[in-house]
């Protein structure tokens, strides 16, 4: 198999893994997330504990992505392909954050407080979840838009290594999802709502497509954009 098919395929295959592990996650995240007594429990933590597996598993395959496409970005511009290894960094690092608030909850959770401490420890869990909440606004919710959308758009568009039409999905619906994030932060509305969502499906769309087409069909034929520089003769 041609070395960039290899690649291709593993992007893709790591695209469609992090999606997986993200609405996985989001899904098991449920009770800690929506139970402002969920700290004063002591039924079974082990659903936020697999959720924080799934989320540790969508940082390895967010990372994965970056290392796995950056030889073939790089041949287009080398600034730019760095660029998106950093903001899928960034993403990764935000996100593990938000793991640690939540695994934070279950510790507090299962070692108890003093009687009569129950309105504190609400409060310190709400603190918590909320800590996961900003991780998940200033991450998925921002930095994916400016390196999973623009950059990595417009790097794929520049290089024809895929449909052109679709790079465009990607180069608008990234700058969407962060001005999304931004009209969040100044309080325009609230994270789960229906503008959140509508500014979101774009950026959905974008990661899914790439995670299907990288997998089935590889990168487009190359072009000179695509292709590493030729070595010139040195001149005698």
């Amino acid at each position: 198999m041609d070395p960039d098919r290899r690649r291709s395929l593993a992007a893709g295959v790591l695209f469609l893994l992090t999606f997986a592990t993200s609405i996985t996650g989001a899904l098991l995240y449920g009770p800690v997330l929506s139970d402002p007594h969920f700290i004063l429990g002591s039924g079974d933590a082990g659903p936020v504990l697999a959720g924080a597996l799934c989320e540790v598993a969508l940082v390895i395959t967010n990372l994965g992505t970056a290392l796995v496409l950056y030889p073939v970005l790089r041949r287009t511009s080398p600034s730019l392909a760095l660029a998106y290894v950093v903001a899928r960094v960034m993403e990764s690092t935000l996100i593990a954050v938000g793991i640690l608030s939540l695994l934070s909850v279950v510790t507090l959770r299962q070692d108890g407080f003093a009687p009569g401490a129950d309105a504190t420890a609400i409060v310190v869990a709400q603190a918590l979840v909320a800590l996961h909440g900003w991780t998940f606004l200033l991450g998925p919710g921002f930095v994916v838009g400016i390196g999973n959308g623009l950059i990595l758009g417009w790097m794929l568009y520049r290089a024809h290594l895929i449909p052109r039409g679709w790079a465009w999905l990607g180069m608008v619906g990234g700058p969407l999802l962060s001005l999304s994030g931004v009209a969040v932060l100044l309080g325009a509305y609230e994270q789960v709502s229906t503008w959140s969502a509508l500014a979101t499906i774009p950026e959905f769309v974008w990661e899914a497509f790439l995670g299907i087409y990288l997998t089935v069909h590889g990168f487009r034929a190359r072009t000179p954009h695509a292709q590493p520089a030729a070595v010139t003769p040195a001149l005698r």
